[in-house]
């Protein structure tokens, strides 16, 4: 049987599908937009060993600045959500919170599969870093692959990651000790008490000049790792939703592509030389 709609259907029938494509869009932007108000503010901490991205601001000793901060001020600033950054003391107890939540991002890690299971990462990597075996220019030594630092000791600091590959190396293969700040890893390298140092190349040529001891060191030619550093949420943020981390990845997108962080690197690493040591 057939049954023919009467004309006040057949209209009805029709604005119902011309409306049914609008209702739909409304809906995502009002969820999108109830993420972004849902979330009013922002803390987020990293690694306060990281400088020209991260170190401890000498005016305000609780936080942190640093070229990622600056990026991500400028992220979220045409989002309405307002930035708390945090100096937690040391990069550990920094994962370890974002773990249970206490932060909603950290500023800055690499991706392995442990902290996979608590946070979520952004695409794109804001930048990705070489890391480098750093030793004194007395006690220079042939590296070109990872088995070349068997037998030696190496010092980094305490729940460093330089990438997953190397760091199931190292766990198996290499003696590093983990320390609190890297100056200490410099000054044990120094003193003889350790071989090497692993860290960042652009961040230990950073530290190293501002200890006055970039003549003191070389990094050696061949990085154990060159990964890239996320921004990422913490699983059990209020703030973590995918609609508001899809509106700060296209922002990411958009600044990291414009060449914007290098601009920020060059600016906060003449920001942190002049300090007073």
């Amino acid at each position: 049987m057939i049954v023919h709609l009467s004309g006040s259907r057949k209209k009805m029938s029709t604005i119902v599908s011309v409306l049914l494509p609008v209702l739909l869009a409304l809906t995502v932007s009002c969820n999108a937009g109830a993420a972004e108000l849902s979330c009013k503010t922002l803390t987020v901490s990293g690694n306060p060993e990281y400088p020209p991205l991260l170190w401890e601001d000498s005016r305000a000793p609780e936080q942190l600045t640093g070229a990622a901060i600056a990026l991500l001020q400028e992220i979220l600033e045409p989002l309405g959500v307002k930035l708390e950054v945090r100096s937690l003391g040391s990069w550990a107890r920094v994962q370890r919170l974002a773990r249970v939540g206490e932060l909603d991002m950290i500023a800055g890690a690499f991706i392995t599969s442990e902290r996979i299971r608590h946070m979520d990462y952004l695409l794109p990597p804001f930048t990705h870093l070489p890391t480098a075996v750093w030793v004194p220019k007395s006690q220079v030594f042939d590296y070109r692959h990872w088995p070349d630092l068997k037998g030696k000791q190496g010092s980094t600091l305490i729940n460093n990651s330089f990438g997953q590959g190397f760091d199931r190396y190292a766990e198996k293969h290499l003696e590093i000790v983990g320390v609190r700040t890297i100056e200490q890893s410099f000054e044990m390298a120094l003193a003889g008490r350790v071989d090497y140092v692993l860290y960042e190349r652009l961040q230990g040529q950073v530290k190293l000049q501002r200890m006055g001891l970039a003549e003191e060191f070389v990094s050696l030619d061949v990085p154990v790792s060159n990964e890239g550093l996320f921004f990422t949420f913490s699983k059990n943020s209020k703030c973590n939703t995918f609609e508001f981390r899809e509106r700060i990845a296209d922002r990411l997108y958009t600044l990291v592509d414009a060449g914007r962080l290098d601009e920020l690197v060059i600016e906060y690493t003449a920001r942190y030389m002049s300090l007073q040591p």
